[in-house]
């Protein structure tokens, strides 16, 4: 694809990085460290939030030590995925899990959230509930007392509601991923904005969102919650980036969109810390 030219500075909140064939079973595309950075290099994208994949009954601690190793000399800012043990109580089933559910070997524990939160290789978490659950109240808690972004995958699976069950409402930010509708669950998507209204400190995520629409809506009505995310490598990230630049709202809301909010959700993303690197 050719580079674009568009004067924004635009950083991208959601990016998979997978290190290498060891650090997890992948589902989906995978991508080297180099080409990420040549990709995101070619859109103009000056900083990436980059994490491992999602894999089942697996203990994070490897690919979270890899994203870290090839972040560094890269424009990425990495992420420490985590699990829970706990699912939503809506139905029998979520109830009977919960009440036998014990802490595994694989589990996140509130000591790993700590040395991730005070190891200066990450700046944020992030939560698949589809794969991993939610967290219980001592990951809970520790989240609180580290105060570090957690980036929710939201959709069909894990809806608005239940988020707003399990880890909306606390004192650390949530990026609520795909506007809480993956996959283009348009009603899940709405439901996610009307949800900004209530929860001071959540902030929706770009990508695979593709309604126009609903961008739009989300930019006029709360242009402080939105942030720019690509979903690379599934999403080229030139494609994601002309998918913001086409909406019909103002300079300043893209301007919003792609870096002035995340700036305040995520210190290792702001203007300054590129002249670090």
């Amino acid at each position: 694809m050719l580079e674009l030219e568009h004067g924004f500075r635009v950083v991208d909140v959601y990016a998979r990085l997978t290190p290498g064939p060891s650090d997890g079973d992948a589902r989906g595309p995978t991508i080297s460290p180099d080409r990420l950075e040549r990709e995101m290099h070619q859109a103009g994208i000056t900083r990436s939030v980059v994490f491992a994949p999602a894999t089942s009954e697996t203990s994070y601690v490897g690919p979270n030590n890899g994203v870290a190793r090839h972040s560094v000399d890269r424009p990425f800012v990495a992420f420490a995925r985590i699990n829970g043990t706990k699912r939503s109580e809506r139905n029998a089933a979520g109830r009977l899990h919960n009440a036998v559910s014990r802490r595994k070997d694989f589990h996140t524990t509130p000591s790993d959230v700590e040395r991730y939160a005070y190891d200066d290789r990450f700046h944020g978490f992030v939560l698949d509930p589809t794969v991993d659950d939610y967290p219980d109240e001592d990951l809970l808690a520790v989240l609180d007392d580290v105060g570090l972004p957690l980036i929710v995958r939201g959709g069909v699976e894990a809806p608005p509601d239940v988020l707003a069950e399990t880890v909306l409402g606390h004192s650390f930010p949530v990026i609520v991923a795909h506007f809480g509708g993956h996959p283009l669950e348009r009603s899940l998507m709405h439901e996610m904005i009307d949800l900004l209204g209530e929860y001071d400190d959540c902030y929706l995520e770009t990508s695979f969102v593709r309604h126009r629409d609903i961008l739009e809506r989300a930019l006029l009505e709360h242009p402080d919650r939105v942030l720019f995310g690509s979903g690379a490598p599934f999403c080229h990230p030139d494609v994601a980036l002309m998918e913001i630049l086409t909406l019909d709202v103002s300079e300043d809301k893209l301007w919003r969109a792609f870096s002035k909010n995340v700036c305040r959700v995520v210190d290792a993303l702001g203007p300054e810390s590129e002249l670090r690197h």
